[in-house]
C-alpha cells in the first residue's frame, strides 16, 4: 500500500493543525536557531532534523508523502498534543519549551 493511501485525512489536517508556522517562519527559525556567534549553517542543514523533515512535508502534497513523512507527521502530531493538550490555544511557557516546539514548527504563542 503506497503512502498516500495510508495516511487518513484526519492525520492530515491534525498535523497542518499542530504545526501552525508557516514554511517561511519555519526555515527563518530553523536558520536563526542554528547559527552561531562565528559560524551559520547551510540554509538545508540548518536547525534540528525533525524541523526540516516538517519543512520537507510542508512542501509536498498529500499524495507524494512517504511512510517515513507519515512517521515524522504522526511523531508531531503525538508531541504537540501531549505537550498543549486538546485548545491549542496560546499559551505562555518557558523560553526552552516554546523553543522546543518551534523546532518542530509549532508555536505555542501563535493563535491556531
Amino acid at each position: 500500500m503506497a503512502a498516500s493511501e495510508q495516511i487518513s485525512a484526519e492525520l492530515w489536517d491534525e498535523f497542518h493543525t499542530v504545526v501552525n508556522m508557516t514554511s517561511r517562519e519555519l526555515q527563518e527559525w530553523l536558520n536563526v536557531e542554528s547559527a552561531g556567534e562565528e559560524t551559520e549553517e547551510l540554509p538545508d542543514r540548518s536547525g534540528k532534523a525533525t524541523g526540516r523533515r516538517v519543512l520537507e512535508i510542508l512542501g509536498k502534497r498529500r499524495t507524494d508523502l512517504t511512510e517515513d513523512d507519515v512517521a515524522v507527521m504522526r511523531r508531531v502530531r503525538d508531541i504537540v498534543r501531549s505537550q498543549r493538550g486538546p485548545d491549542l490555544e496560546p499559551t505562555a511557557g518557558g523560553a526552552d519549551w516554546r523553543h522546543g516546539l518551534m523546532d518542530i514548527g509549532h508555536d505555542p504563542l501563535k493563535p491556531v
